[in-house]
């Protein structure tokens, strides 16, 4: 990381290591500051749906993942957990074109 506003490096790092070991609501805290001092760094805002997204916070992880795709249209994972979180609230509809466009853009997301 080369960004370092107030010791964010080593948040991210701490948030990366509490993700890795299943701890997706400290990940979470870690990651909240990061996001709010740098909305534009898209792996912490990534990081922090996924944080989201494993601890059944579906609501708060398809807006960062929303915001992900505005600032990083290119990112197909975005796209893909998106699809996820989607299905996840039952909105089976809404989930296909995200899937579908997570699919176009990196064939290993193919789901069909």
């Amino acid at each position: 990381m080369t960004w370092t506003p107030d010791g964010a490096a080593d948040r991210y790092e701490r948030a990366q290591l509490y993700y890795e070991l299943g701890d997706h609501v400290a990940a979470a805290e870690e990651l909240e500051p990061i996001v709010d001092a740098e909305p534009g760094h898209v792996a912490s805002r990534l990081l922090l749906a996924r944080a989201y997204f494993h601890s059944a916070r579906l609501t708060k992880a398809e807006t960062q993942l929303r915001e992900v795709i505005e600032r990083a249209p290119d990112e197909a994972y975005a796209y893909l957990m998106l699809g996820r979180v989607l299905q996840r609230q039952s909105r089976h509809d809404e989930a296909t074109g995200p899937l579908r466009l997570a699919a176009m853009m990196n064939p290993d997301y193919d789901l069909g």
